[in-house]
């Protein structure tokens, strides 16, 4: 399984949950690749927020070597499944599916809710990481049920 994080910029909530799911990932012991993007062009090539990193930090994940890229149409090849933050970054990504196999992918992380922003409040953050850790759990779990395995 190949899953693909993607929020606005890439500094702030899909590094978390990159960082989230792959910790989560590892404890099963799955086999399973996670990267993140963002769907704007701003922070190619920089680091995640250092508030997303110091949030990480406090709960024992080390995401600071994460770089930042943009979201690219051959990511709908790369991917099995995408998870958006928002509907913003899921009109963005679903405008550069080719064809109803690229959209399939495509999904809020928290099914119908959004995941908010944390970049303009800074005691969003760790709200966000909780939420973002229980969207992922929650995959997790779907994932695995659905493939008929033991959480």
């Amino acid at each position: 399984m190949k899953i693909l994080m993607v929020c606005l910029g890439n500094i702030c909530r899909s590094p978390l949950a990159h960082g989230i799911m792959e910790n989560i990932v590892k404890e099963k012991g799955l086999d399973w690749s996670v990267d993140s993007a963002g769907t704007g062009d701003w922070h190619i090539g920089s680091p995640p927020d250092r508030r997303s990193i110091a949030v990480a930090k406090s709960y024992g994940l080390d995401i600071s070597t994460q770089v930042c890229r943009q979201f690219n149409v051959t990511d709908f090849d790369e991917f099995d499944r995408i998870f958006v933050m928002d509907k913003m970054n899921l009109r963005d990504v679903l405008n550069h599916a080719r064809n109803e196999e690229d959209k399939r992918k495509v999904r809020l992380l928290l099914n119908t809710e959004v995941v908010p922003d944390p970049y303009y409040e800074d005691n969003q953050f760790d709200p966000v990481y909780q939420l973002i850790e229980q969207g992922c759990r929650r995959i997790v779990e779907e994932e695995l049920k659905n493939k008929g395995l033991k959480n």
